[in-house]
């Protein structure tokens, strides 16, 4: 296929020595080649640049943050780097399956009247060592921002979008770990959004995944976002019940989670 399309694969990075490996493995395995990774080190005091300088590969930029940040400020700044047509995100314990960048920028590439593609996903359990496909049914594609309010189906690792978006959009710097969940309900809004229902990715759960140990901040960041948008998205026309149910939801996902280990 054609590949004069730059792919920006933005990697945020803290501490993440433990899974770095595999996660710039998949992206040089990539079918599709004209990409660059835009390696964001959020001032991390482990062994990570030290792990991604032995990739001897001109199209991975690293960069620095003397301060810790928050990883939606963190999103952001290391997109203000990135040169490419179209943006993914690979975070360090992600993978990319081989052909992601290949099969979603050629669906982009035909389909004009879209410019944010999901799809699909693996949920690697470390612990067990095994892999199940996230979703069990047809994922929407369109205006689909009810489906997102009833369920949210898109993982950021799978997602491809135009850069130009960015010129306009930024994720909220103030959120921790709901950042994708507010950014991607905000666009659904502006932008008909399209999914590819086969797995492009794996998505690995372990004892030290961010939104596992920082459970309290999920729900008083949930909260905060109900409260900040709830009279907005009703007076759309939008039904944001079942987001509510999400926070009792959420406690009980994530003990369970912890006291099984996965």
């Amino acid at each position: 296929m054609n590949q004069n399309k730059l792919v920006s694969v933005i990697v945020n990075c803290h501490n993440g020595q433990k899974y770095l490996e595999g996660c710039i493995e998949s992206a040089l395995n990539q079918t599709y080649k004209n990409w660059e990774l835009i390696f964001w080190d959020n001032a991390s005091t482990d062994e990570s640049r030290k792990i991604l300088y032995k990739f001897k590969d001109s199209r991975i930029k690293y960069f620095k943050s003397e301060i810790f940040t928050s990883l939606y400020e963190a999103r952001n700044l290391a997109i203000a780097k990135a040169k490419g047509d179209y943006v993914g995100f690979l975070d360090t314990d992600d993978l990319w399956i081989e052909d992601k960048i290949e099969k979603q920028i050629s669906f982009l590439e035909k389909n004009k009247d879209f410019k944010i593609v999901y799809s699909n996903y693996w949920i690697l359990k470390e612990a067990k060592k095994i892999e199940i496909k996230k979703f069990k049914f047809n994922l929407p594609s369109g205006n689909i921002t009810q489906n997102l309010l009833d369920y949210y189906p898109l993982g950021i690792l799978t997602v491809l979008m135009e850069r130009e978006i960015f010129n306009k959009f930024k994720f909220n710097k103030t959120y921790n770990i709901v950042g994708d969940f507010d950014f991607f309900i905000m666009l659904s809004q502006i932008f008909k959004i399209a999914s590819i229902q086969e797995p492009t990715c794996s998505y690995r759960i372990h004892a030290s995944n961010y939104s596992s140990i920082k459970i309290k901040t999920y729900i008083d960041e949930l909260k905060h976002w109900l409260k900040t948008n709830e009279k907005q998205l009703k007076e759309k026309g939008f039904n944001i019940n079942q987001q509510k149910l999400m926070l009792f939801k959420l406690r009980i996902k994530f003990f369970l989670r912890n006291f099984f280990k996965f």
